[in-house]
């Protein structure tokens, strides 16, 4: 299949935590490495920590990249930097096709595969009055048979619509049905609540966490985007929904963006929000010694 020219980026994930007086730390959990695939490259990487800090890197049951961070030396800031280099090579424009038994909706999938995207099937949160569940319905066509792309897109777009963005540097998601009862919420609420929409039709989905380009910030993109980028210069977060002959397709609710755009750069994969959060750990001391964190992302494009 022919794909666009590989894009560069260079990449800077900083994030860093203030105390009023030195303390200690436990491990921290750090997840900022981009996933290699057929369509991204990930060609150099560098985390630096301050105070120094003994860095191991596994991979976790989902195969993400994780960096174990363990500060040596008790200190009044933590400091987190990650800075990389990677080519992605977004798709020609061309829609993978579905398999004829998932063109329309609903469909069943495989026996195997369901075997082993059960857990990505399996709601988070209980909707006992089915409030989300009839939400997800809206999108089904009354006149005719609904199309499983259409649905998607048309939830996808509905969210960016209908609901207000609002940025959020506390950890953790909103609960589905308080996002749509609020009308609002972050990238990661919004991801979430599609996730578990479309996994009460029936479908298996995945959250994932990353990084957003803006063309905007970007000189060679002759000038400002005239549809705003949400969530550039933090952390950013959609979902994966599983179709048959297509895989894993993503869709960006916050920005309406969908599968094959230059823009997201993935970093994890996970069956929830609270396993693919950038950085997790611990610190001792008295709580009101904790001052706050803030948290930046650069991304920007190689010339070439």
């Amino acid at each position: 299949m022919a794909r666009a020219m590989p894009i560069r980026y260079d990449i800077v994930h900083t994030t860093r935590y203030r105390y009023r007086q030195p303390v200690s730390f436990g491990e921290h959990r750090v997840m900022f490495r981009p996933r290699d695939s057929h369509d991204l490259r990930v060609l150099a990487t560098d985390l630096v920590c301050s105070p120094q800090a003994q860095i191991r890197m596994i991979q976790d049951p989902h195969s993400n990249s994780v960096a174990l961070v363990t500060p040596l030396h008790p200190a009044d800031e933590l400091t987190i930097a990650c800075t990389f280099t990677i080519e992605h090579a977004p798709g020609d424009g061309t829609e993978l096709e579905l398999s004829p038994s998932a063109v329309l909706f609903p469909f069943a999938y495989a026996v195997q595969e369901r075997l082993d995207l059960e857990h990505y099937m399996r709601p988070l949160y209980d909707d006992p009055q089915g409030v989300l569940t009839q939400w997800a319905r809206q999108f089904m066509r009354t006149d005719g048979p609904t199309g499983t792309r259409e649905l998607l897109l048309q939830m996808n777009g509905f969210i960016r619509e209908h609901f207000d963005y609002a940025a959020r540097d506390e950890e953790g998601t909103q609960p589905p049905l308080q996002t749509l009862a609020l009308g609002s919420g972050s990238c990661r609420d919004f991801a979430l609540l599609m996730m578990e929409a479309v996994r009460s039709l029936g479908m298996a989905a995945r959250f994932v966490s990353g990084y957003l380009y803006d063309p905007a910030l970007d000189a060679a993109a002759g000038g400002v985007d005239p549809q705003a980028t949400v969530g550039a210069g933090s952390t950013h977060a959609w979902l994966q929904v599983y179709l048959p002959g297509a895989g894993w397709v993503a869709f960006d609710p916050t920005n309406n963006l969908r599968d094959g755009t230059p823009q997201l750069i993935r970093v994890g994969v996970a069956r929830d929000p609270a396993q693919a959060a950038p950085v997790s750990g611990s610190w001792f001391g008295p709580p009101e010694a904790y001052l706050g964190l803030s948290a930046s992302v650069q991304v920007r494009r190689v010339p070439g």
